[in-house]
């Protein structure tokens, strides 16, 4: 049997990992600036994550949520405390699509109603209602199309308050940054007008943080940097630094019943020692202050770099935009300088979300081999 051909693939072929270092079969080492998507966010095999997932394997992995299961109360109670959300409650799943999957359901069975707004190149995910509320309709089948989806642009809230009196809307679904569509955000003014309109028309505020959230953004989830509260907040990427785990958070104006939610998977011990792990990590090396105080160096030190249009995004969410396409640079701070970064639907852009432990230094190195590689391609 071969593999279904779906992802065009380097030639690399990663067998260890260290903090912010990837070493491949040929024992190559490169900087990782890009952690998986996002995925990795206390750095690659941390010893206190690691040594608790061991411990959790070596006495019980799995078992069903018809259980007992003290690690879920622990996790939840951990991740409202570091997040600020302690009246919130938690349902746990295995990756961002469920939980945004489970996000848009709740929302329908809330106000009985079934059209979504989303926005101009979102990405919430390859499920059903999640890639039907997702702007690439390159992975968007006909029998997910069936779902009634409103795109509208960003930061124009008149055309969304326009769609919301209509009455028919459930839920609006927004990402924090945006991840794959290129880094592109609401501003506050946006974003509280349209926490308003959505209360005053019974519509579900939901701020999908996959990607943004745990910290990456300079805050526990990047809405917080616009002061307002959202109805429904979907988690996953970075919540299992490589295990995976997702979750929504549940605001008290939502009601559970017995069979309302449902998960396989979702909130296995093992997946929340994982969970737990990072959040651990995350308290304990203090790495939202790294977060900012590498952002804010970021910010400094790329000025050196000629050529580049703007940076977009917040913390360690990072687009650097140039004015022609990144395609062949990302290729050669790959295999000649032998450096992740990641891409995006902005074809200009590349994509800097590395683990949230990454040093000064790291950039430094990051910034050194930028200037190298854009003068090599201009030559």
């Amino acid at each position: 049997m071969n593999l279904f051909n779906v992802y065009p693939l380097y030639d690399i072929t990663p067998v260890k990992a260290v903090d912010c270092t990837i070493i491949d079969d040929k024992g190559v080492e490169y900087l990782d600036l890009y952690s998986g998507h996002g995925v990795i966010s206390i750095g690659h095999t941390q010893q206190d994550y690691v040594a608790k997932l061991k411990n959790q394997i070596d006495n019980l992995g799995f078992y069903s949520n018809a259980i007992q299961n003290p690690l879920q109360v622990e996790l939840a109670q951990k991740l409202g405390k570091l997040s600020g959300l302690e009246d919130y409650e938690l349902f746990l799943c295995s990756s961002g699509a469920e939980a945004n999957e489970n996000a848009l359901k709740l929302a329908s069975f809330h106000n009985g109603k079934s059209r979504v707004v989303a926005f101009d190149n979102s990405f919430h995910g390859r499920t059903s209602a999640a890639v039907a509320v997702t702007d690439n309709k390159k992975i968007v089948a006909p029998i997910n199309a069936q779902q009634v989806v409103t795109f509208l642009p960003l930061n124009q809230i008149k055309l969304v308050e326009a769609e919301l009196a209509k009455g028919d809307v459930t839920a609006v679904i927004i990402e924090g940054i945006q991840g794959v569509g290129g880094l592109d955000q609401g501003t506050t003014e946006f974003f509280q007008a349209l926490e308003k309109a959505c209360k005053k028309h019974d519509v579900v505020l939901i701020l999908d943080e996959v990607q943004s959230g745990y910290g990456r953004s300079g805050k526990f989830f990047a809405f917080q940097h616009h002061g307002i509260n959202a109805d429904i907040i979907s988690v996953a990427k970075g919540m299992g630094n490589g295990f995976p785990v997702g979750a929504i958070l549940i605001s008290p104006k939502f009601e559970a019943s017995f069979g309302l939610l449902g998960t396989t998977f979702g909130g296995s011990h093992l997946s929340c020692a994982a969970g737990i792990a990072v959040l651990d990590v995350i308290e304990k090396l203090d790495l939202q202050k790294n977060v900012n105080e590498v952002y804010t160096y970021f910010l400094e030190k790329i000025k050196e770099v000629e050529g580049i249009k703007q940076v977009k995004g917040k913390g360690l969410m990072l687009g650097v935009e140039f004015d022609f396409d990144v395609a062949a640079l990302r290729k050669k701070l790959i295999i000649e300088k032998h450096i992740f970064t990641g891409s995006a639907n902005n074809k200009n852009l590349l994509r800097i979300l590395p683990p949230l432990t990454v040093k000064k230094a790291d950039i430094d190195t990051f910034v050194k081999a930028l200037k190298e590689s854009l003068e090599e391609l201009k030559n």
